[in-house]
């Protein structure tokens, strides 16, 4: 099975944030992301607006050529914006104000009703959903019962800690139960061309989100060249 490899583009806006400048332009990024490899682009359209704007997800869909996989929080604004915009994929992600970057995984166990009745609308408009989750057999559990399409797991702890065979162990538990349940499986936060290699070898993985570490090497190689990197590091992971 092929890895997708899906480029988080929120930081490129968030260095034009800092000035409330023109550039860099997130849109042309994620053209230049595609035009190295990439299979599709990921952005987090947060509440608060404090990287990507409303703009930006609009060019987005307008010119992008791979799937364009649109994070947001589980409000009726961002739940519109994305019937609207009709994405090819959803993913419903925690928010909090005051975090620098999503901390952990979504609780899927809180305000069930407000989740399912989103899923469902966004199933209505032929929009495939996903929710980003730790990786506990409970959250994989809810998420099928809730009917999203797939998971994506939160990868953080791995990435802290990649010498700690728990976190590897839960995710690879995590995926099989996903799969097993008919669940398509990503994959993503913290993840580097140094420790994605274990996660790319979990066989029920299909597709990665990666973000930072691509803007962050892109700095110094450029970010074609970053994608690149990110990709021959999954292939070598990846069992063939």
């Amino acid at each position: 099975m092929h890895l997708r490899l899906f480029i988080n583009i929120d930081h490129v806006a968030t260095i034009r944030q800092a000035r409330r400048a023109l550039e860099p332009d997130p849109v042309q990024a994620a053209a230049l992301c595609e035009d190295a490899g990439a299979d599709g682009i990921t952005a987090h359209l947060r509440e608060d607006r404090r990287h990507i704007q409303d703009l930006d997800v609009d060019r987005l869909k307008a010119t992008l050529r791979t799937p364009f996989n649109l994070e947001l929080a589980c409000t009726d604004e961002m739940v519109a914006i994305a019937e609207r915009l009709a994405p090819h994929h959803v993913t419903f992600v925690p928010e909090r104000r005051e975090e620098i970057t999503t901390e952990g995984g979504l609780d899927v166990t809180r305000e069930p009703e407000r989740l399912e009745a989103a899923v469902r609308r966004l199933k209505a408009a032929g929009i495939a959903t996903s929710f980003f989750i730790d990786p506990v057999p409970m959250m994989v559990e809810r998420s099928h019962w809730m009917g999203a399409d797939a998971v994506e797991l939160h990868t953080g702890r791995y990435a802290e800690r990649p010498d700690d065979d728990r976190s590897l162990r839960a995710l690879h538990d995590a995926a099989r139960q996903a799969a097993a349940l008919g669940l398509a499986v990503h994959a993503g936060h913290g993840l580097t061309t140094a420790n994605v290699g274990a996660v790319a070898a979990i066989p029920e993985i299909e597709e990665l989100n990666i973000g930072h570490t691509i803007v962050s090497n892109a700095i110094y190689v450029g970010i074609a060249a970053a994608v690149r990197t990110m990709r021959a590091a999954m292939d070598a992971g990846r069992p063939t």
